[in-house]
């Protein structure tokens, strides 16, 4: 993929090109990846007034075809988009192919979701009050919608908003991130060539205060549907007025090993939990507590797993650990180090940066008021906290603004149940990453992670929906 790529936007799904053009990095080398045309205010008018004009309206098996047929072309073209996802990303190649897998399974679930009759039937004349009348519901989709992605998983994230949509019926205008925008314009391309009518969807950047902001508002649109940072989703809480948000946030998840876990289990977790995809997933392992009697022990297996994950070009197939996004996140995760260092704390393994490079880092004597398990760092770092009991581990997880997801590694039934039973979090998983979820389950978080509504291609078909309920004489 030598040759510099020109991307338009999509405006109803016609190719429309203009001066003013993004420029996107190869974060390993920093060469010039591609160029993607940029819309203004009048393009977001264009782009809304034609959709809610609609056109072609699809029937569920249609819509199935057209996702059914989005997951051939793309199995088809799998090596294709994973060197997308490479130059924009500089995720290696394990990952990017990974990314592939999942995708295919969001289009295959969103393809049978599509099939599935969504009505209910409530008889009346249960009540004394009731009549011989019975109750029905259906779903409807949405006018329109906006779907705004981030960078981490630029093509999974866009089909887990996309997709669900066209099972729905529901029209989209898509807003990927800036970082990644081309897989997201060539999924758009391999959609329609799928079959998708192009009243259905929209792609296009461009400045927040003229396009994003404006669209985000726009009382024509919605839901707005956002994954991304904690920061960003609550300036979208604030400014996209009477309309659906879905927003999917933020993430500081903790690992939780007790004194009963199988100890080579809990280092295999803690290692995949915290390196794959760079460390950049809002679910991955943030925070991994360990109770004291255990720590030398496991710090010691850690840091035998941690070795797997070789640091290097993110195209050699031996690299398990390419780049994060660009070096100024890089650098970012270097300070954070430095200042736990700073704090008392120490690195027994890796700590390195290199460009856009961050070595997979062990960190032990964390201080609990250290920003690295204060807030979010995204990417490879591992910092150990030592825990004293159930309850102290508890605690410590449950101090966070963060309230995403949660691994616990035991044997202990009733431990696990108290876990379970007591983290404010969205997602527990017992003897799992946190991020453990299949592409149809739901998914979504509470306090900073968001208001609780979920993903995954089931639950997000119901906020890309309203029920209308009708009754008949019976």
């Amino acid at each position: 993929m030598n040759k510099i790529i020109d991307l338009p936007m999509y405006l109803a799904g016609e190719a429309v090109s203009t001066n003013q053009k993004m420029r996107v990095h190869y974060p390993y080398d920093k060469s010039l990846v591609g160029t993607i045309s940029m819309g203004t205010r009048e393009h977001l008018e264009t782009a809304i007034t034609r959709m809610l004009k609609k056109g072609k309206i699809l029937n569920r098996y249609q819509r199935y075809e057209v996702l059914n047929n989005a997951r051939e072309l793309l199995k088809k073209r799998a090596d294709e988009f994973a060197g997308y996802i490479r130059m924009e990303t500089g995720l290696c190649d394990y990952e990017t192919h990974y990314e592939l897998g999942r995708t295919t399974d969001v289009l295959m679930f969103a393809s049978m979701e599509a099939l599935k009759d969504d009505g209910q039937i409530f008889s009346c004349d249960i009540s004394a009050q009731g009549k011989n009348r019975k109750i029905f519901t259906l779903r409807e989709p949405l006018d329109l919608m906006a779907a705004i992605t981030p960078f981490n998983h630029p093509l999974n994230q866009v089909a887990h908003k996309v997709a669900p949509a066209i099972a729905a019926g529901t029209p989209v205008i898509l807003k990927p991130s800036d970082k990644t925008p081309i897989t997201a314009i060539k999924f758009c391309e391999l959609l329609y060539e799928a079959g998708l009518p192009g009243w259905m969807l929209s792609v296009m950047l461009g400045p927040i205060d003229s396009v994003i902001e404006p669209m985000v508002k726009d009382e024509r649109i919605c839901l707005v549907s956002f994954t991304g940072s904690v920061a960003i989703g609550k300036h979208i809480a604030n400014i996209a007025g009477y309309k659906k948000t879905c927003l999917e946030l933020g993430g500081n998840a903790a690992l939780i090993v007790l004194p009963d876990a199988d100890l080579d289990l809990a280092a295999s977790l803690a290692a995949e939990g915290s390196y794959r995809n760079s460390g950049q997933r809002c679910t991955a392992v943030k925070r991994i507590l360990v109770h004291e009697k255990i720590e030398k022990e496991f710090v010691k297996l850690f840091i035998e797993k941690t070795k797997e994950y070789k640091i290097g070009d993110p195209a050699d197939p031996k690299t398990r650990v390419g780049t994060v996004i660009d070096e100024a996140s890089a650098i970012d995760l270097e300070n954070r180090v430095k200042e736990a260092v700073a704090q008392g704390a120490t690195v027994v393994y890796g700590g390195k940066r290199n460009g856009a490079q961050m070595e997979p880092t062990i960190i032990t004597n964390v201080s609990r008021s250290a920003r690295m398990v204060c807030t979010e760092s995204f990417g490879p770092l591992s910092p150990v906290l030592v825990y004293k009991d159930l309850e102290d581990a508890i605690n410590l997880t449950n101090d966070s603004f963060c309230g995403l997801s949660c691994g616990v590694v035991t044997n202990d039934l009733q431990g696990a149940i108290e876990i379970i039973k007591r983290i404010k979090t969205g997602t527990v998983n017992v003897n799992a990453v946190p991020g453990y979820r299949i592409e149809n389950s739901p998914f979504g978080g509470i306090k900073d992670s968001g208001l609780g509504i979920k993903e995954g291609v089931i639950e997000a078909m119901k906020t890309m929906s309203t029920v209308k309920t009708f009754s008949l004489p019976w």
